[in-house]
């Protein structure tokens, strides 16, 4: 076993046009400020960071790099969610996705999709050139509008979803192979991996791809009501990353998961600021400890109601207190006994003739 590394907090939601948080430098010192060890960066905000110019110098990426460890931080991982979730977009979601590319790409799914092939390969060199072992994404979603089986769905249709899925995603797992580092798909609504058997079913596709790991958040199994910790003990060793967030699902007789299309205040399920939710955060460090998790614990903020501020300060604290630093001995060695074959044989009656 060894001690998770943290707590880290993920730059995606605190980004904003005034200081602390209008450059990478300046939310770095505003976030070693309040006691994170390690900062997730978002890729698609170039203001901050320019990922193509990470994968194609290795002298930007040491510089940013260097940056960060000046101000006493490491760079826990990147982070390419709004260009993974363009990999695959189903026809009815264009409009609304075509947001989450350059205008160029606008009206144009075919070219988005191969901008954000190639944005999800720079995310690969550029993470290699940091020193970085995984990286952070969405699957996206060719079958979302079907997630709920009616109308009936056609026959074969799913399996056909999940090939061409896979069949987009082996080039960009290839090219993260090639330079050492794990895709760690965030389980979520909405995109086609959403759950374990949804991840079951993109794996056999993907012929059981080794890079093809996860992202482990259990705030968005909380809302689907699945056993968080169950999916610990089935999937331990494809879970590369984890976001620390916060959850509660309060289900009542007019709402259930699906939330009656209400705004995230009103639903039955919504996520709060760490330890404002349901989740049992000291059996799950209890679990990915035990099961020698080597990563990062990394904050990601997302409510509707606590001010993001309040939230990143008490989370910086929530996930140092959660922390189990690992033990380098047997609690009971103090009644140990000297290690002796012949005194073990003896013990339990064997003949050594």
């Amino acid at each position: 076993m060894q001690t998770i590394k943290g707590p880290g907090i993920f730059l995606a939601q605190f980004l904003g046009e005034h200081p602390p948080f209008n450059t990478l430098q300046s939310i770095c010192q505003w976030a070693k400020e309040l006691g994170f060890k390690g900062v997730q960066i978002p890729t698609w905000a170039t203001d901050y960071f320019d990922l193509q110019k990470a994968a194609e110098s290795k002298t930007y990426a040491d510089e940013i790099k260097g940056m960060v460890n000046e101000m006493g931080l490491e760079i826990t991982e990147l982070s390419t969610h709004l260009q993974g979730q363009l990999v695959a977009v189903h026809p009815a979601y264009d409009q609304l996705f075509d947001s989450f590319a350059p205008p160029e790409y606008h009206n144009n799914p075919k070219a988005r999709t191969a901008w954000a092939v190639q944005q999800l390969k720079y995310a690969a060199k550029a993470s290699h050139n940091l020193g970085l072992t995984a990286h952070a994404t969405f699957s996206g979603a060719l079958l979302w509008p079907m997630v709920y089986p009616w109308p009936q769905r056609p026959q074969g249709i799913v399996d056909t979803g999940f090939a061409e899925l896979a069949d987009r995603w082996l080039p960009i797992l290839n090219t993260f192979d090639e330079y050492g580092v794990d895709v760690c798909y965030e389980i979520h609504p909405g995109e086609d991996l959403h759950d374990g058997v949804s991840y079951e079913r993109f794996l056999e596709k993907a012929n059981n791809h080794p890079r093809a790991c996860l992202l482990y958040d259990p705030s968005h199994f909380v809302l689907q009501s699945l056993d968080y910790l169950a999916y610990i003990d089935h999937y331990h060793e494809r879970i590369k990353m984890f976001h620390v967030k916060d959850a509660e699902f309060n289900p009542t007789g007019k709402q259930g998961v699906y939330g009656g299309y209400q705004g995230w205040v009103d639903r039955a399920g919504r996520f709060r600021s760490l330890g404002d939710g349901q989740v049992d955060f000291k059996a799950i460090f209890s679990k990915l400890t035990a099961y020698d998790f080597k990563g990062w614990a990394v904050m990601e903020w997302e409510c509707a109601i606590k001010h993001p501020e309040d939230g990143a300060r008490e989370g910086a604290v929530f996930i140092k207190d959660h922390i189990i630093r690992v033990t380098e001995k047997t609690f009971d060695d103090f009644a140990g006994a000297q290690a002796d074959e012949d005194s073990n044989r003896r013990l339990l009656g064997i003949d050594k003739a």
